[in-house]
């Protein structure tokens, strides 16, 4: 027992001694990304600047089928964000633009900044948990929920959101269906869609 004690004590001031060598690790995105983020640079060549974001200033122009822009700050746009498991994004959405339903590896956080819109998540029971929020509102989506927003003011609308993973990836549903290289004849048989419904999406994605 003594030695099954000690051997954990050592894992454990390993751990500790390998989480405090570094106070933080900003991201050399020229160099190749690894299953846990990129290398670090070299503190000698980290600034204050490497810390601060710039990417959320100013108005977005809308123009995606969707009626949204979104710019994200993942750790390859913001490479201090290596290693801190955190990321975020900005949201930007014309009059009636969506986030069509989509999902991430992460859990995510959302505080409305501008306009009105409807956000929501379904869950694995196909239950919609969905409401209108309000400027200053903040609305949690689970890990790997499909979920979405929706402008229903007559304004645009801005939102920021901040997920728990430096690198959360996005996948979004019907993009993922159509705008890809799965062929029509499967999209019809999992969709339950006639070949012209499913034709006409992928026109819409320039992949007919």
């Amino acid at each position: 027992m003594n030695n099954l004690a000690y051997f954990f004590v050592f894992c454990l001031l390993a751990s500790l001694s390998h989480a405090i060598e570094l106070d933080f690790c900003v991201g050399d995105p020229s160099l190749p990304r690894g299953p846990k983020g990129y290398a670090c640079k070299h503190p000698a060549s980290v600034t204050t600047d490497d810390f601060v974001y710039t990417g959320f200033r100013g108005e977005r122009t809308i123009t995606n089928v969707f009626g949204n822009n979104v710019t994200l700050a993942f750790s390859d746009a913001f490479p201090a964000l290596n290693g801190l498991g955190i990321s975020m994004a900005r949201l930007d959405f014309g009059v009636g633009g969506v986030i069509p339903l989509h999902s991430h590896r992460t859990s995510e956080v959302l505080i409305l900044a501008k306009g009105s819109i409807i956000a929501g998540f379904i869950d694995a029971n196909n239950t919609a948990f969905y409401k209108r929020l309000q400027v200053g509102d903040v609305m949690v989506f689970p890990q790997a929920m499909l979920h979405f927003q929706i402008n229903v003011g007559r304004s645009l609308a801005t939102a920021f959101v901040s997920l728990n993973g430096a690198n959360p990836a996005l996948q979004l549903t019907t993009p993922s269906l159509f705008a890809g290289n799965l062929p029509a004849n499967i999209a019809e048989q999992i969709t339950l869609l006639s070949h012209e419904e499913v034709m006409r999406m992928k026109r819409m994605f320039g992949t007919a």
